[in-house]
């Protein structure tokens, strides 16, 4: 990202904000409701949020669209057109530094209008995990990600090393990497989940009192969510959220589908084999609110299996957990403080020099706080400490705002 376009994106939002401030400042407010046109047919949102820190340079908070969260303009708009009373299609754009993505486009279907049951279609909100169904990001307290869905591993599904000891030489490298098989050009690893991208499959969602549960069977992997798979094989996951008390939440999910993409599968082995070697992930989360604060926790478990040099025909399991702790509390009208725990781990491999964990454990904590400026206008002030073993910069301290304006 460019200096010129981070400031010109910074300036954008401002001009914004501030011509929406100037529109409103007879009811002392900026319009906090979407916008509804044709009788209430059409909906319109937006989400717009302008983040300004430091650079980076251990690349900890790096996504799979190469930006950084500490440094990012970003402006999400929404809409939903409904077709009667069963169909509703919806959509959403997205920008993240300049450029234009749609990041949703969807049609959502009700068998039955007195039932909450409803099948959709297209690119689809995830379903694995808790945090990446999480709408806006207003819903995050702070201002950096968990890094069960953000921090970036030194693994590619369209790259490959040819040894235990190449894949170990990229401990920490996540960023900006490359292996002897498959793609020779350097490129980002993946996350355990990736929130950047949603799915594109259809999914089916059911939902009681005391249950919801949703179904999907999408393209690309967990990890790497695609618009058209480069395997020809799908994904399947599946989420329960329990509701047993006023304030609580308990979650579970799975995922499991191919990691490897034709090209690398091919490369490693001379055959399109890639369905053979896929990404497996487990997620337990919990929510419980009441009166002034909110805690959440949540864990993920994912299992890539890859090809290796030695053990092609049962490939070499590299497994990894992230666990996440977070608090939130009201301090005040308007006014609230917010804590963040997070733990990257990796299984170990056989390396020439003994075992080693196949990428550098990270530690983050991050603490900060918000303030409503008005009801739809949200500063944040946060900083963020890392800590990993490996990589060319193993600790970083880091001080970041965030302005929020949604409609």
């Amino acid at each position: 990202m460019s200096t010129r376009l981070y400031r010109s994106g910074c300036a954008a939002i401002a001009f914004v904000i501030v011509l929406s401030a100037a529109v409103a400042a007879d009811a002392q407010t900026l319009p906090s409701r979407p916008i509804a046109l044709a009788d209430g047919q059409v909906t319109l949102g937006g989400d717009l949020s302008m983040t300004m820190g430091p650079q980076d340079p251990g690349s900890f908070n790096y996504t799979d669209y190469e930006q950084s969260t500490l440094r990012l303009f970003r402006g999400d708009l929404t809409a939903a057109v409904k077709a009667g009373g069963r169909v509703t299609f919806l959509g959403a754009l997205r920008t993240e530094n300049g450029g234009v993505r749609p990041h949703a486009i969807y049609v959502r279907v009700k068998p039955w209008i007195d039932r909450a049951f409803d099948i959709q279609a297209g690119r689809i909100p995830p379903t694995f995990g808790a945090f990446s169904r999480r709408a806006y990001s207003t819903d995050n307290p702070l201002i950096g990600m968990p890094i069960a869905y953000q921090y970036l591993t030194s693994l590619r599904g369209d790259s490959l090393p040819g040894s235990a000891d190449e894949l170990l030489q990229m401990r920490g490298q996540g960023s900006h990497l490359r292996f002897s098989i498959g793609s020779d050009e350097f490129e980002h690893g993946v996350a355990i989940a990736s929130p950047s991208s949603w799915d594109t499959g259809v999914q089916v969602h059911s939902s009681s009192e005391i249950v919801d549960a949703t179904l999907s069977v999408t393209a690309g992997a967990l990890s790497y969510p695609l618009w058209r798979d480069d395997n020809d094989r799908k994904r399947v996951a599946a989420r329960l959220a329990f509701h047993p008390a006023i304030g609580l939440v308990v979650g579970a999910s799975g995922s499991r589908g191919p990691f490897l993409s034709r090209t690398a599968a091919h490369s490693a082995l001379g055959a399109d084999r890639e369905g053979e070697f896929t990404q497996t992930a487990w997620g337990a989360d919990i929510e419980y609110s009441r009166g002034y604060y909110v805690l959440r926790a949540e864990t993920l478990f994912s299992d890539w299996t890859i090809p290796m040099a030695g053990a092609p025909e049962v490939g070499m399991p590299l497994g990894a957990m992230a666990t996440s702790i977070e608090g939130k509390y009201k301090i005040g009208p308007g006014l609230y403080a917010a804590a963040r725990f997070d733990r990257l781990g990796f299984s170990e491999i056989v390396g020439s020099h003994g075992s080693e964990t196949w990428d550098a454990p990270v530690t983050r904590a991050e603490i900060g706080g918000g303030y409503s400026l008005q009801r739809n206008l949200l500063l944040k002030l946060a900083y963020q400490y890392n800590i990993r073993d490996a990589g060319a910069v193993r600790r970083s301290g880091l001080f970041a705002t965030q302005l929020q304006f949604w409609f």
